[in-house]
């Protein structure tokens, strides 16, 4: 009996070493730089990476692929990890019958972007992340969806795993089907007629936008609503064009809501991914470089017409956030803030009144902050309270029977109190991969914010990171990489990021007038021409010429919350062409808004396009080229640049430099300010007030 037991014992021992061995196993995704598939790294399902050898194995073994997309501060992909990629049932059943493919759509938004257009075809309405698509072994995809229960899971799994084995050429079916749809998806042709830009047609495009705003919240009509800087950055400087008041309520109306929602961190600065509500009070709580980066830009233009003190409250506290929480000692930023800490999404960034009280103690100052951020006993959602605003200082002055100053005083010390208590929570994850086109964005974002407000900080930030992505992401050959993570940078470029970093440094060099940063502006956009060019649409393919093809090669159009990587290339090559008189950029430009002009104009909902409708408007209202030239010229420059002037392109120094546009403008003893269109400048000031005038 005592050696049957003790034999029981031993086999418990070996059955629990041998679990605890199995759990501590890793699958394909190890050693990957990716934090979202390194979260996968254990799970049960033999997860591989995106590449040759998972196709591979699919083909060798006739299986179908399964390709899961997410990103690190994805919070149903979370859920969906959970619930079934750590359950070792439906990883056997998953193992067994698929190769299972994990991307993170940050990495590789080429391959999510061919299969997010499959889940669209094969389901027919709004698709999101978890991505979750089958697809033959070469890679056609056959069926896709999003996140499935795990019921729901087992049961997908177990129909397309008889469906491969009984019916195979109804998968063949499917696949040509819905290839044909990805083929077609977003075809440009060529243009070869002419169209005429006209202020009329402009106006026009302009109401269209209007008439699509939700002028009593801002934003779109309706729920969810999401920031899209870009829209709101074209109807200003429609508004500096026309002086059409509505124009600039619709901008202000919608900054000033989002900067009193929940969606904007009141503690911390900073926006969450979307809200989910028609008021922009309760958040996605993930944070995205993406959204800050350009959120900075349009607040900062925003205060350069308003002066509304508040947009320059949001600049500063969301570039403290970005300094504080998502800067490398690199200089690169991170990517973003998972939405999630301790398994509840919110968490980290929501209050109980009790809460609050035991930080801030002091009744007056509890009662000030309740009353400003809308904070009840029950709480406003889900049993606590997501921080927002409704009521201005001078109405808690009145009721509360004090001066603005004192309320100002008492708030600004009660949030400095809760985020210092904030920051000993569980924090929510974060994804520290480096991604060079979100990196331009929040460059440039430090870059407006500086024009704005003359922070040398905000320009030695941007500057770390110009010097960053020079050192780490491109290449002598004018070749970026995409990602970097612990030292290594090990995927290509896509046409976002050079698009995006082109822009970028342009923007760097009309508040520096460093003549490095616009070469090598030219150097990214001769790449992208050479590599990324497809000469029979007149526009440009997401991926480069010398990377593996996927099983269709995609154009990235439609302007969305990030502008699209072919509306930023064609203004990058307007700006570049009048820059360095290079007339085989013009004509490329210009044939791209010409192949794009007709659905600008004829859509009811322009925002998609919101992006090209600025370079419409550029072509509408060409550019000034604005030189400052002489040995004091950095005075009028910033006088200039401080301004907003959104069809003027600044260049110059203390010297002519190289740029032809400055050549035999520099007169000995003396400072100039050149106000130039089309090459024919008009005489030349020496005050920055008639400079003005003069593009007035």
């Amino acid at each position: 009996m005592r050696y049957i037991l003790i034999s029981f014992t031993l086999l418990l021992l070996l059955s629990c070493n041998k679990s605890t061995s199995q759990s501590e196993q890793f699958n394909h995704l190890a050693g990957q730089s990716s934090p979202y598939l390194l979260q996968h790294a254990k799970n049960p399902v033999d997860w591989y990476p995106w590449g040759d050898e998972a196709l591979a194995k699919a083909k060798a073994e006739n299986k179908l692929l399964i390709i899961s997309v997410g990103y690190a501060a994805c919070h149903w992909c979370h859920v969906m990890e959970h619930e079934s990629f750590e359950d070792s049932t439906v990883a056997n059943l998953m193992n067994e019958h698929f190769v299972a493919v994990k991307v993170d759509r940050e990495e590789r938004p080429d391959v999510d972007d061919v299969y997010m257009t499959a889940c669209h075809l094969a389901s027919g309405k709004g698709c999101g992340w978890p991505l979750n698509a089958f697809a033959l072994p070469d890679g056609r995809p056959v069926w896709a969806g999003t996140y499935f229960p795990k019921k729901n899971w087992i049961e997908i799994l177990t129909y397309f795993s008889k469906l491969h084995q009984e019916e195979p050429e109804k998968l063949q079916e499917y696949a040509s089907q819905i290839m044909d749809g990805i083929n077609g998806n977003e075809q440009v042709l060529f243009n070869e007629n002419d169209p005429s830009f006209t202020d009329a047609n402009l106006v026009g495009i302009t109401n269209n936008f209007l008439s699509n705003i939700d002028f009593k919240k801002g934003g779109r009509d309706g729920s969810p609503k999401f920031p899209m800087p870009n829209n709101y950055q074209f109807l200003l400087s429609q508004y500096f064009h026309t002086k059409d008041e509505k124009t600039l309520e619709a901008v202000t109306t919608t900054l000033d809501n989002m900067a009193n929602g929940g969606i904007y961190d009141h503690l911390g600065g900073g926006f969450a991914r979307y809200s989910t509500d028609a008021d922009w009070k309760v958040p996605h709580f993930e944070k995205m470089l993406y959204d800050n980066g350009q959120l900075v830009s349009l607040y900062s233009e925003a205060f350069m017409v308003t002066k509304n003190p508040l947009y320059q409250q949001v600049v500063e506290e969301t570039l403290q956030y970005i300094k504080r929480e998502m800067t490398d000692e690199s200089g690169g930023f991170y990517s973003s803030l998972d939405a999630d800490s301790e398994g509840v999404e919110g968490k980290f960034y929501v209050w109980t009144k009790e809460e609050l009280a035991a930080v801030l103690q002091d009744e007056m100052s509890l009662k000030l902050f309740a009353d400003y951020y809308q904070v009840s006993n029950k709480g406003n959602w889900e049993h606590t309270n997501v921080l927002h605003r409704k009521k201005p200082i001078a109405d808690l002055a009145k009721r509360w029977n004090q001066s603005e100053e004192q309320i100002i005083a008492s708030i600004t010390a009660s949030k400095e109190k809760l985020l210092t208590a904030r920051e000993k929570r569980i924090r929510p994850g974060l994804d520290d991969k480096i991604l060079t086109s979100w990196n331009a964005l929040m460059l440039k974002g430090y870059v407006d914010a500086y024009r704005a407000f003359g922070k040398q900080e905000y320009l030695q930030a941007a500057l770390d990171n110009a010097h960053f992505i020079n050192n780490n992401m491109l290449q002598g050959d004018d070749r970026l990489n995409r990602n970097y993570k612990d030292g290594k940078s090990v995927i290509n470029a896509f046409l976002d990021d050079y698009a995006l970093t082109a822009e970028a440094f342009i923007a760097l060099y009309q508040v520096t007038f460093d003549e490095k940063w616009l070469k090598k502006a030219e150097g990214l956009s001769n790449y992208s021409i050479l590599h990324f060019f497809d000469t029979k649409s007149g526009m440009f393919n997401y991926t480069s010429d010398v990377d593996p093809p996927l099983i269709a090669r995609k154009k990235e159009i439609s302007d969305n919350v990030i502008p699209a990587s072919n509306s930023t290339t064609a203004k990058n090559l307007y700006t570049l062409g009048l820059y360095f008189y290079n007339q085989d950029m013009l004509k490329i430009s210009k044939q791209m808004i010409h192949n794009i002009a007709g659905q600008i104009e004829q859509s009811p909902q322009p925002n998609f396009y919101s992006n090209w409708c600025s370079l419409y408007s550029l072509l509408v209202h060409p550019p000034y080229e604005v030189a400052v030239v002489g040995t004091d010229y950095k005075d009028h420059h910033q006088n200039l640049y401080s301004q907003y002037l959104p069809n003027a392109l600044l260049l110059g120094g203390a010297t002519e430099g190289s740029l032809e546009l400055l050549q035999e403008k520099l007169q000995e003893g003396e400072t100039f300010i050149y106000v130039c269109q089309n090459k024919v400048c008009k005489l030349p000031v020496q005050d920055v007030v008639k400079a003005v005038a003069l593009m007035e």
